[in-house]
């Protein structure tokens, strides 16, 4: 049962100034073109992202989550507003900002094998060939791929697909890590697993990280904050700090009475409640 006297603390859209932003948006709306007139998918959307902060974003199907990943990204242009990524307009892509698509078995090359998926992101830095063997080895053995280094993505599970699209994501040392419900077609084991290997990565690297997913439970487990999306059109309806110490625990943090009372709420504000 959850304690009616626990509070969950929503915050505002902006982070605060003694903490710097790598991450800046600023009334982001976004529409598209449509049959009777435009479509308006984001509207009004303003928030910072903290250097080295794990944000999750939720919200029903059809609200934009993902058109504000790629808004972020570089690969939408808004129709309002501005992103500001360190400071700076994001007016495209660019190699400080990764993005993990959730259907890993499109995102690699059938033709390379792991350690070679893995190469092609510092092949795009520029990175000489003698440096890259080192750089590939060290990806490998993080994600624990060393033993699939020869091998094709068909010879992988999802599980190990998605974990080679992560370690080329990380071989061009983003800044900010974009995740579009990575785990979202994986067990329940092999999700959780690799929850806790992305938070550690991250949390080892200081990337900034903004993660979309529709499960409340993995916004929770994971995030520092979770921004809650409301539809048509996707807007902010609410920013809940999560507070529950790091490191965390699959199954004790799951049962802290803050993680269930954030459920609850999370679960609530989607419920229309």
């Amino acid at each position: 049962m959850i304690d009616a006297n626990l509070e969950v603390v929503a915050t505002p859209q902006l982070a605060p100034a003694q903490q710097p932003a790598a991450l800046a948006l600023r009334g982001i709306g976004v529409s598209f073109a449509a049959q009777g007139g435009p479509r308006r998918v984001l509207s009004d959307i303003a928030f910072d992202v903290r250097d080295g902060e794990f944000l999750c974003v939720v919200g029903p199907s059809g609200c934009g989550k993902t058109t504000l990943l790629r808004v972020i990204a570089g690969l939408i242009a808004p129709s309002e507003g501005e992103v500001l990524f360190k400071g700076q307009p994001v007016r495209g892509p660019s190699r400080d900002r990764a993005i993990v698509f959730q259907d890993y078995s499109k995102a690699l090359l059938p033709w390379r094998t792991v350690a070679g998926n893995i190469a092609l992101s510092l092949e795009a830095c520029g990175v000489e060939r003698a440096d890259a063997g080192p750089r590939v080895d060290a990806l490998l053995a993080k994600m624990s791929l060393q033993h699939a280094a020869q091998q094709y993505p068909h010879q992988l599970s999802g599980g190990m697909q998605q974990r080679v699209q992560i370690a080329r994501c990380l071989g061009q040392q983003p800044a900010l890590l974009l995740m579009d419900e990575p785990f979202g077609a994986l067990d329940a084991i092999t999700r959780q697993a690799l929850q806790d290997e992305v938070t550690r990565l991250a949390g080892e690297q200081r990337t900034t990280v903004v993660f979309i997913t529709h499960d409340l439970e993995e916004a929770i487990y994971l995030g520092d904050r979770v921004i809650v999306l409301a539809t048509n059109p996707g807007r902010v309806a609410e920013t809940i700090e999560v507070g529950i110490p790091r490191p965390r625990s699959q199954l004790e943090t799951r049962e802290d009475r803050r993680f269930l009372a954030h459920r609850h709420r999370l679960f609530g504000l989607l419920q229309g409640h």
